[in-house]
């Protein structure tokens, strides 16, 4: 396990990305935490903005009791507010929120109401500060994600496949499109630290065909790399096979079925990563509880394909796959933006 006493450098880091979230002296900011947070990372943020010169207040909620069947993990949707009004109010009133979650507030129930009183939040994942260190945005990377998302809303069907035999059609017309580059500088908005990916959110019934998850591509919920292919049939959205007779296999159907609800069978969000900064082989590296892995979400040139909760759908469960998958061909309306894992033209 890493040691996790404050250094002078992380705290430079942390300061690093508030300020390109548009922190400003005399600013009201808010540390958003949980008492299963990492305590770590929550100094370091608190320490990062007094040496901004903001106006700092801190809100400490207790980490809400189990209620799902099985471990839930990284699904960035806390319910940890539970609903709290006045926690609700305090961070919507606040210019800056720096979102210490266990899970983080991206999918939170709570959240629009928290964007639409104008505040800037950023969700910084719940990595060993090591993580966010090597994982620093870079403002290059912001015009590119920005082109991306361009192209997903624009596009109006997206055609994945792979060597491995992955092939999916995935439709695109209703659906939500999101990204971020690490930082968010706009109010009522949320990004998350690391960065670096463009996302859509398809609407119901708009995803068909087979997702091979190949030797060395990831189950992000389990913290582990595949050794065994898996193939997933999806008809209409939702998993309706899982194909392979081993560990990997097992795993998958076991946590699937555990949820006893058809929506954590179907599709969350689709896209690809695009951080230069990131890499496939970190979580190697790493301890499971110093690794949250959202550097490998963003990955450059991954397909990343989630199950779960999906609000354009109309679906909620907290049961949530994330799969980043290698050396896959991403096209949208027939024009490539990955071929085999790597980014192309304006997103290279």
């Amino acid at each position: 396990m890493m040691q996790s006493r404050i250094e002078a450098k992380w705290i430079d880091a942390f300061v690093q990305v508030f300020r390109l979230s548009g922190v400003q002296v005399g600013e009201t900011a808010v540390v958003l935490s949980e008492t299963q947070s990492r305590p770590v990372n929550v100094q370091l943020a608190e320490l990062a903005l007094a040496q901004l010169g903001a106006r700092v207040f801190h809100v400490v909620l207790r980490t809400p009791a189990l209620t799902a069947p099985v471990p839930v993990r990284s699904t960035g949707a806390s319910d940890a507010i539970a609903g709290l009004a006045p926690v609700v109010q305090a961070l919507a009133t606040s210019g800056f929120v720096a979102d210490l979650t266990v899970e983080g507030l991206l999918h939170a129930s709570e959240l629009p109401d928290i964007l639409a009183g104008g505040a800037r939040v950023l969700m910084v994942s719940n990595e060993h500060p090591e993580v966010l260190e090597r994982c620093l945005p870079d403002t290059a990377l912001e015009p590119k994600v920005k082109i991306g998302m361009r192209l997903l809303k624009q596009a109006r069907h997206m055609q994945v496949r792979s060597a491995a035999g992955t092939d999916l059609s995935i439709g695109l017309t209703g659906a939500r499109v999101g990204g971020g580059w690490g930082y968010t500088a706009r109010a009522g908005s949320i990004s998350h630290w690391p960065g670096g990916l463009c996302l859509a959110f398809p609407a119901a019934g708009s995803v068909n065909g087979t997702l091979v998850l190949n030797e060395g591509d990831v189950n992000l919920t389990f913290k582990r790399y595949l050794e065994r292919p898996v193939v997933l049939t999806i008809q209409n959205d939702f998993v309706t096979d899982i194909a392979g007779q081993h560990l990997d296999a097992e795993l998958m159907r076991s946590y699937f079925a555990a949820w006893g609800d058809q929506a954590a069978y179907a599709v969350s969000h689709v896209g690809w990563g695009m951080n230069p900064r990131a890499r496939w082989d970190a979580m190697a590296f790493y301890d499971k509880n110093d690794f949250n892995g959202t550097e490998l979400r963003a990955f450059a040139g991954n397909f990343l394909y989630s199950t779960g909760a999906n609000e354009v759908a109309g679906r909620h469960t907290l049961g949530h796959f994330d799969l980043p998958l290698r050396r896959c061909t991403v096209l949208l309306d027939g024009q490539t933006v990955v071929q085999d894992g790597q980014l192309q033209g304006e997103l290279a």
